[in-house]
């Protein structure tokens, strides 16, 4: 079964930076892509940008240029790492932030919340 859990987030003013990890447990390859979504109070969950198996990114145009999305695999462990580092974030930015694996269901996501 494979699992994960978000951690990071937290309170930052506009123009400050968070960084997001999740772990991924039980995954016993690494050829998948995984990604970050996010939801706002009130709104449906929206995509924020994507990696592949080979690095490859991908980010919705309201978050490029300030967000980097990256990787990394443990395969004694059979565990993925996910990170998304967010910087210049704007109070627009304030919303749920969840990891996104193929194999796994919604985690419980982690709050970040851009408030001066």
């Amino acid at each position: 079964q494979v699992t994960l859990r978000e951690s990071g987030g937290g309170l930052v003013q506009p123009g400050g930076s968070l960084r997001l990890s999740c772990v991924v447990s039980g995954v016993t390859h690494g050829d998948y892509s995984m990604g970050w979504y996010r939801q706002a109070p009130g709104k449906e969950r929206d995509y924020v940008a994507t990696i592949n198996s080979s690095g490859f990114t991908y980010y919705a145009d309201s978050v490029k240029g300030r967000f980097t999305i990256t990787r990394d695999r443990d395969s004694t462990k059979n565990m993925d790492y996910l990170y998304l580092q967010m910087n210049s974030l704007r109070p627009e930015d304030t919303a749920i932030y969840y990891c996104n694996h193929p194999e796994a269901a919604w985690g419980r996501g982690a709050q970040v919340t851009v408030s001066s």
